[in-house]
C-alpha cells in the first residue's frame, strides 16, 4: 500500500477508490461488504438443510423423490414447495430434464462446445457452478471455478444471494492465474449476464453452456461439491459466515495441494495443473 493510499484510508477519503481497490487495501473479499444474514424461518432452514443433505447423497433425485425422502423422515411438504426451495438453493438433479438454473429472457445463451472435445492439458477448459452452503441459522451460496484437466480450484467466492457480482469476482480472481481456451457453465442468469460473459469475450475465451437436460456437462464441479460437503461443510457445521469462509479457505488449500485424486494417478490438482512431478 502506498503512503498516499494509507493516508486516504486513515482519513476516510474513499473518493476515487473503487470498492475492489478498497477491499484489496484492507485485505477483504468484496463479498464481505455485501453480506447480510438471510431472513428465513428456522423451520424453513431446517427443511432446506435436509434437502441439501438428501441431494448431496443422491444428486439424481428430483423434487418428487426428495419430497418422498422428506415424507419418510416425518417432514410433510408439497412437491411445489420442494421445487421452490430447490430453485432458491440453486439445486438441480443430474438426469435428462430441464434444470433449475433460472435463465434471464434477455440474456444470450451460448451453445455447448465440449461434445467431442478431448481434455488434454491445463487451461484448456474451465468450468463454474454454484452450490448451497448451510450455516447453523442461515445459508450462503458458493461459486467455484475449476480447471477440468487438473481439477484445480482456481478461485471461489461466497455470497448470500444469487446476484452476478460474486460470480464475476471469482472469475476475475481466476483470470489472475491464467486464461482458458473454453469456459463452461450452466445457463443460469449469473453466467449469461453481460457483466460475466463480457469479461470472457474481452479475453477471447470461447463460451460454452450446458444444454437443457444434459446429464454430465458439468460433472467435475458436481463431484467437487460432493467432496466439499462431505469432507468439510457437514463435518464442521458452520455457525456464521466467518466460520464458512475460514473453513472453506483451509479446505480448498487442502484440496488443491494435499488431496490425492485416483483419477489423476494419485497426484494432487496443483501437481497436475502446474506440471509438478510427484
Amino acid at each position: 500500500m502506498s503512503v498516499d493510499e494509507k493516508r486516504r484510508l486513515i482519513e476516510g477519503d474513499y473518493k476515487g477508490l473503487s470498492i475492489r481497490k478498497q477491499c484489496e487495501l484492507l485485505g477483504l473479499h468484496r463479498s464481505n461488504i455485501y453480506y447480510e444474514p438471510v431472513g428465513v424461518s428456522d423451520e424453513t432452514i431446517e427443511v432446506m438443510h435436509r434437502i441439501d443433505g438428501i441431494f448431496t447423497e443422491c444428486p439424481f433425485y428430483g423434487s418428487r423423490r426428495i419430497r418422498e425422502a422428506l415424507r419418510r423422515e416425518g417432514i410433510c411438504i408439497s412437491r411445489e414447495r420442494v421445487q421452490s426451495l430447490m430453485r432458491q438453493m440453486g439445486l438441480r438433479a443430474i438426469y435428462p430434464r430441464g434444470n433449475f438454473s433460472k435463465k434471464h429472457p434477455g440474456h444470450k445463451i451460448y451453445p455447448y462446445l465440449l461434445s467431442d472435445v478431448k481434455i488434454q492439458y491445463p487451461n484448456q477448459v474451465w468450468a463454474s457452478d454454484i452450490t448451497y452452503i448451510r450455516l447453523r441459522q442461515g445459508f450462503l451460496y458458493l461459486v467455484a471455478i475449476i480447471d477440468w484437466f487438473s481439477r484445480y480450484v482456481l478461485s471461489w467466492c461466497l455470497s448470500n444471494s444469487l446476484d452476478v457480482y460474486f460470480c464475476r469476482e471469482a472469475l476475475e480472481d481466476a483470470l489472475g492465474k491464467g486464461c482458458p481456451e473454453i469456459f463452461n457453465s450452466d445457463q443460469g442468469s449469473q453466467f449469461t449476464s453481460k457483466d460475466f460473459t463480457g469479461i470472457l469475450l474481452d479475453k477471447g475465451i470461447a463460451i460454452s453452456m450446458d444444454g437443457r437436460g444434459r446429464v454430465f456437462d458439468n460433472i467435475f464441479t458436481e463431484r467437487l461439491w460432493r467432496s466439499v460437503k462431505y469432507e468439510e461443510v457437514y463435518i464442521k457445521d458452520y455457525q456464521v459466515c466467518k466460520d464458512a469462509r475460514e473453513g472453506l479457505e483451509k479446505y480448498f488449500s487442502f484440496y488443491n495441494n494435499r488431496r490425492y485424486h485416483q483419477s489423476l494417478g494419485y497426484r494432487t490438482p496443483s501437481e497436475v495443473h502446474y506440471g509438478i512431478l510427484s
